[in-house]
């Protein structure tokens, strides 16, 4: 049948995920980084997802399409209902036996602010936007394999480096898997652990950001070994971070 269905110019989709978000039928998923029309018989045509697009990719067509399948769209909204009860129920049921729930590993998604939203310096209302995309972070707590990895770019960081430099998520974070942590206060090598993450996983960069005191070393040193016992080629660099919050030119 010819209806009324969205289309989707990918040329201009940056991928913000904010379209998905708005469809509450489920028709819309980012696929590759683009946001893609995957179940057109759950598209009913009425636009929901035009208004939040920052970048005008989303807009309306006359064409051959499969009817709204309001049936389906239901059933598909339980199962997913019934998922996220069954993912809190698994979740206490392990804090009751004793492991901690905010260790499980969660790949977050974050909505990418529109260009007028970042030009807004004199809205007083305008804050900045997170930029971790995984959960947990610590590098004590991560497992080595997990889905968020696949293709990733590593942020290894000192964790005091967040303090210390206020440009942390926009600068460094923003689009990188990021682990911190403290040689010094957690009393550990982290070489063994870093080598089975990017041994074990399609890294295609690692970026490591210290502080400048001499213990911050410690995790440079973890990371150098890992990149070396991973038996991979893989691009890196060291960024050092001062105490008064500025990069450390070489």
């Amino acid at each position: 049948m010819v209806r009324q269905i969205i289309h989707i110019d990918e040329e201009k989709c940056n991928g913000c995920g904010i379209c998905a978000s708005a469809c509450h039928e489920g028709a819309i998923e980012i696929v590759d980084g683009k946001a893609k029309l995957v179940r057109e018989n759950f598209c009913d045509g009425f636009g929901d997802c035009l208004p939040g697009c920052p970048t005008g990719a989303i807009t309306f067509e006359e064409r051959e399409a499969p009817a709204y399948d309001e049936a389906a769209v239901k059933a598909s909204q339980k199962k997913k209902e019934n998922k996220e009860m069954n993912d809190i129920n698994h979740e206490m049921h392990e804090h009751h036996e004793g492991g901690c729930p905010g260790s499980r590993a969660v790949t977050l998604e974050q909505v990418e602010e529109s260009v007028a939203e970042k030009n807004r310096v004199n809205n007083a209302n305008y804050k900045p936007a997170s930029r971790l995309l995984q959960w947990p972070c610590q590098i004590k707590l991560l497992p080595t394999q997990a889905p968020f990895y696949d293709g990733a770019k590593l942020l290894i960081a000192a964790d005091c480096t967040a303090y210390a430099y206020a440009g942390m998520h926009e600068d460094f974070m923003k689009g990188k898997i990021t682990l911190i942590g403290c040689p010094k206060l957690d009393d550990v090598d982290y070489t063994e652990k870093l080598t089975e993450i990017i041994a074990g996983n399609d890294i295609k960069s690692v970026t490591v950001v210290r502080m400048e005191v001499p213990c911050c070393g410690g995790l440079q040193r973890a990371v150098e070994n890992a990149l070396k016992n991973s038996g991979k080629f893989i691009p890196w660099q060291v960024v050092t971070i001062t105490r008064d919050g500025k990069i450390l030119e070489d």
